[in-house]
């Protein structure tokens, strides 16, 4: 059997709380045959590492920017329309800096000009702000660009997601930034009166980490201001969790964020998604877990204190090991499905598939569908955006092994 000519494997999932291992049935197509197409957006250089969205012009479409890792340098892609999407994108060199980890927009000066923050790792560690013209007719021109340091950032921690998000209620935006390594962390950074002035940023520690993976907003508690939702893969205190937003302060030192634990205690806990999962018209978090698992959190109260935990177990043979996961109706048959992304996906192993849920309500069976293929080995944080304009959503990624690149795969559903 297959789904609009995609190979798919039969897994079960468990609906309590522990996981339930592949049943004997499971069998797996031929990949390459089935994988959707896939377009390039950049192969210019080495190590791609996620892609994060704005619309950056002001055209009412998703823009991209990205760190290239290896290669060393920070770019931008503007969207050219559905009509031009599968050809290479306009792109622009924002800076050059080592091993950048992420990349961000965000208006940092509010000059009505979308900037862009990078956070280095290896010897660098330090995090850039990338300045954009404000001319709009020069974005794409990578001499206009200006590239600095936030010096309280420099040399510090291995720098590794930045969130921006205005923490404080004054002067400019803030960010919420994580780290990995030795004095791993995760803070904000406050915006002076002077954004421009960077010598001025300061640092406040909210959390001592081990790996960050992810930071996302979201308000856990009802409050009306945004908390922030972690996930920390290494180190002692491992796992999902979500630090609670005090709100803004007039003292001169801000108040400490109280930290509250989700769940994957212990566990590998790589990229997650915050979505309404199962329909209930309540966000639950998912979380791709090492070796092959969706971990799936349930709020078990409106406070969010205490969580139940659902687990779906990808057969390891196949795939690749678990790096991102997302949530969205992929077939637009009215359900959810899951996309979920891999790392180590070598010797003929997929990088990128898709979950459906069996058709029968409540179904522990999930059918694994192909996206990429064996094509590619390390890929990164899943975007999902209607490209073509056919109605469905295709998949952005980064693969910085094969170096693939920035690329999107066209869903076949239309």
């Amino acid at each position: 059997m297959n789904m609009n000519g995609l190979s798919f494997i039969t897994i079960l999932i468990s609906l309590t709380d522990g996981p339930i291992q592949a049943n004997d049935r499971v069998k797996e197509q031929p990949a390459a045959q089935y994988a959707w197409k896939r377009h390039t957006i950049d192969s210019s250089s080495r190590g791609a590492d996620g892609v994060r969205l704005a619309d950056v012009n002001g055209d009412g479409l998703q823009d991209m920017t990205t760190g290239w890792e290896e290669g060393g340098i920070v770019r931008v892609y503007l969207n050219p329309g559905s009509k031009r999407a599968t050809e290479p994108w306009p792109a622009v060199t924002v800076g050059k800096v080592k091993s950048p980890e992420d990349a961000v927009f965000v208006d940092l000066d509010g000059d009505g000009a979308t900037d862009v923050v990078s956070s280095c790792e290896g010897k660098t560690r330090t995090m850039f702000v990338h300045w954009a013209p404000q001319q709009k007719d020069r974005y794409l021109d990578s001499t206009a660009w200006k590239t600095q340091p936030i010096p309280v950032t420099a040399k510090r921690q291995a720098w590794m997601f930045a969130l921006p998000m205005q923490i404080d209620g004054r002067n400019g935006i803030d960010l919420i930034v994580s780290s990995k390594g030795g004095g791993a962390s995760v803070g904000w950074l406050q915006s002076p009166k002077n954004p421009r002035d960077l010598s001025a940023w300061r640092f406040h520690k909210l959390y001592d980490a081990g790996w960050i993976m992810s930071l996302q907003p979201h308000d856990m508690d009802g409050d009306g201001d945004s908390d922030v939702v972690v996930s920390d893969r290494k180190g002692k205190n491992r796992g999902v969790l979500w630090l609670e937003n005090p709100g803004p302060s007039d003292k001169s030192e801000p108040p400490p964020w109280k930290e509250h634990r989700i769940g994957g205690t212990g566990r590998e806990v790589m990229f997650l998604d915050v979505a309404d999962f199962d329909g209930d018209k309540n966000e639950e978090i998912l979380a791709a877990v090492k070796p092959t698992d969706i971990l799936v959190f349930r709020p078990e109260s409106p406070s969010a204190s205490t969580w139940k935990t659902q687990t779906i177990t990808l057969p390891r043979d196949p795939l690749g090991t678990a790096k991102s996961v997302r949530v969205a109706d992929i077939d637009l048959d009215g359900r959810r499905d899951l996309v979920f992304s891999c790392e180590k996906a070598n010797r003929a192993k997929s990088g990128l598939v898709w979950l459906k849920r069996a058709k029968k309500p409540n179904s522990p069976k999930w059918e694994v569908n192909e996206i990429s293929g064996p094509d590619g080995i390390k890929f990164d944080l899943i975007q999902l955006l209607d490209l073509d304009a056919d109605g469905d959503l295709d998949v952005v990624c980064c693969e910085e092994r094969k170096n693939l690149g920035v690329i999107w795969y066209e869903n076949p559903t239309r």
